[in-house]
């Protein structure tokens, strides 16, 4: 270290350095003072193309656009932040992280120990802040002129990387105090020599150090065996948010019906039963179902909880150990990976309900097949006619099932498709058929925070590895409102290939659905649950600089979402509050 050079940026290059190496491709970066060391040690990286940095003025809509990121990647995202309250604005992207097994880093500054506990300015307890939601969670002292802060910085970053990334994938905070001075800055070539010295400490920092394998220990969870289920019992396989194509390929070689939510990752394939609400409330399908099994989390039906709640029902759980099992009814068993046994499948118990949800299928269809005599009839009265039916059809003004299933067909496989908390992820789970999909959605907490910015994160991500595909993010009005600010374009950054399709019924229509609406009066449950609103949308989009279309017919809506653009466009769909 050279007469002048700042410990604090010795270490954090250091630790930026190790990151990169272990694999990290995206970092997100919110401004601050003592979190300067990590913030220019991010932006010499991007300066050398060693990594994709994003800069954001908001630390819960940053954190939330790092959980975008590395849902799309798989690969963790650091996050720098400043000590005091931009530590707390992490939590819920930490602790929806936590539920949805998305890794992350937190890299948040703090007060070296001799400020701490004595009022000082922007200091709080922030070390450990995040509880039981982190795999791993570190508090170090701050950087010094004594030591090799780079072997140090690496072991830290190698520590951070393995709990992220173990079984169990999820949140990590490395809290670490700085003391003054904050930075210092290095010339180019410098840098450079930095970068590579920092790199190359990496058996020093995480191979020769048995702290790391300690620290990391209690985020790694023992190992529970595979099972192999026998055939015979009545089954059905249940892929809940993030399940992904494990549950369609037990289904599938089992010869079992698959309930799979639309945010699944699982719903395609022979096997797979749209209509499941309908069924599982019959005594004839869901009445006859012996054995359940579960992947992922289940969140957008009544009807699955109550299923596995019933007694008789034997249940299984793919899920790793030490960790919240899906478990309604407190009897489910736990195991890592399930297979089937050989064997011929139970034909007649797949095809009742294959049949049973064709059936009812086309009975909720509202596709009217074209009428192809009177296309070309001669008289031309009945052309006219036709003409004229097939015009008011794609004219007729939309409501949520018109919309969800516009937006499932405008998307493909290069496509990414979002989904808000909101009434439209329920309606598209009860009518869009199979598709095989990349479909995202923040369940594991289910709430509104951060979708914006959650869904830029993905098209961000997914942009920087494809040169085609667009990200789609559907969401109410309110969703879109709790999260404005993820709408702002940073200049000199990549603009995401985004839509936001908003169904704006003027409020939280969600509970209209739930009993509150048929027991609470209506003017209170208006003013504390409904929450209208009157924002317009077009002058939002205006202020941040994304093109507007308004779509108020599925053929509107079919043009906008379909239409070349130059930017993030945001589309407006008036919906009514029925």
């Amino acid at each position: 270290m050279s007469v002048g050079d700042s410990p604090a940026s010795i270490y954090a290059r250091g630790l930026v350095a190790e990151l990169i190496r272990l694999g990290v491709r995206d970092a997100v970066v919110c401004p601050g003072s003592r979190s300067q060391a990590w913030a220019l040690a991010f932006a010499e990286a991007e300066a050398a193309e060693q990594i994709r940095l994003r800069v954001r003025i908001d630390e819960r809509s940053a954190a939330f656009l790092a959980l975008g990121l590395a849902s799309e990647t798989g690969l963790p995202v650091p996050i720098v932040v400043t000590s005091g309250t931009a530590v707390a604005n992490l939590h819920p992207a930490v602790l929806e992280a936590h539920h949805s097994h998305i890794p992350l880093i937190v890299l948040s500054a703090d007060r070296p120990e001799e400020l701490r506990g004595i009022r000082s300015n922007q200091t709080t307890a922030q070390a450990h802040l995040f509880g039981s939601a982190t795999r791993l969670s570190l508090d170090e002292d701050a950087p010094n002129a004594s030591r090799d802060e780079t072997a140090r910085a690496a072991e830290h970053a190698a520590t951070a990387f393995a709990a992220a990334t173990g079984a169990v994938p999820g949140p990590v905070q490395l809290n670490v105090g700085f003391r003054e001075p904050l930075s210092s800055a290095l010339a180019a070539d410098e840098t450079s020599a930095a970068t590579t010295a920092a790199a190359g400490s990496v058996t020093a920092g995480s191979d020769a150090s048995e702290s790391v394998a300690e620290k990391a220990a209690g985020a790694v969870p023992s190992a529970v065996p595979a099972h192999v289920l026998p055939r015979g019992p009545r089954t059905v396989v249940i892929a809940g948010n993030g399940a992904g194509p494990g549950a369609e390929d037990l289904a599938h070689h089992g010869g079992w019906p698959l309930i799979a939510e639309v945010s699944s990752g699982s719903r395609y394939g022979r096997a797979l039963i749209v209509p499941y609400r309908e069924l599982l409330d019959s005594p004839d399908h869901g009445g006859l179902i012996e054995r359940v099994i579960v992947f992922g989390q289940p969140t957008l039906s009544r009807q699955v909880p109550a299923l596995l709640r019933r007694e008789g029902v034997e249940t299984w759980v793919v899920s790793e150990p030490d960790t919240e099992l899906f478990d309604p009814g407190h009897n489910a068993h736990r195991a890592a990976s399930l297979s089937v046994e050989p064997g011929p499948i139970d034909r007649d118990w797949l095809g009742h309900w294959v049949v049973a949800a064709r059936e009812l299928t086309a009975e909720r269809s509202t596709d009217v097949a074209p009428d192809l005599e009177a296309a070309h009839s001669h008289d031309p009265a009945t052309r006219l006619a036709y003409v004229r039916g097939e015009f008011q059809a794609i004219r007729a003004a939309l409501d949520r099932r018109l919309l969800v299933e516009s937006v499932w067909r405008a998307t493909w496989p290069h496509d990414r498709l979002v989904f808000g908390a909101s009434r439209l992820i329920r309606v598209a789970d009860e009518y869009v058929p199979g598709k095989k999909l990349s479909v995202f959605a923040n369940r594991g907490l289910a709430g509104i925070d951060g979708t914006v910015a959650t869904a830029s994160g993905i098209a961000l991500a997914q942009q920087a590895e494809s040169e085609t595909g667009v990200t789609r993010l559907i969401l109410g009005d309110l969703t879109l409102l709790h999260d404005v600010g993820g709408m702002l374009r940073v200049p000199g950054e990549q603009v995401p290939r985004i839509q936001i399709i908003v169904g704006n019924d003027g409020g939280g229509t969600i509970f209209d659905g739930l009993e509150v609406a048929q027991s609470a009066a209506p003017d209170l449950a208006a003013r504390v649950l409904f929450t209208p609103q009157e924002v317009k949308l077009a002058s939002l989009a205006e202020a941040y600089g994304w093109e507007y279309r308004r779509a108020a017919t599925r053929a509107d809506l079919d043009q906008a979402l379909t239409a070349p653009t130059t930017g993030p466009v945001l589309i407006e769909v008036t919906l009514t509050r029925e």
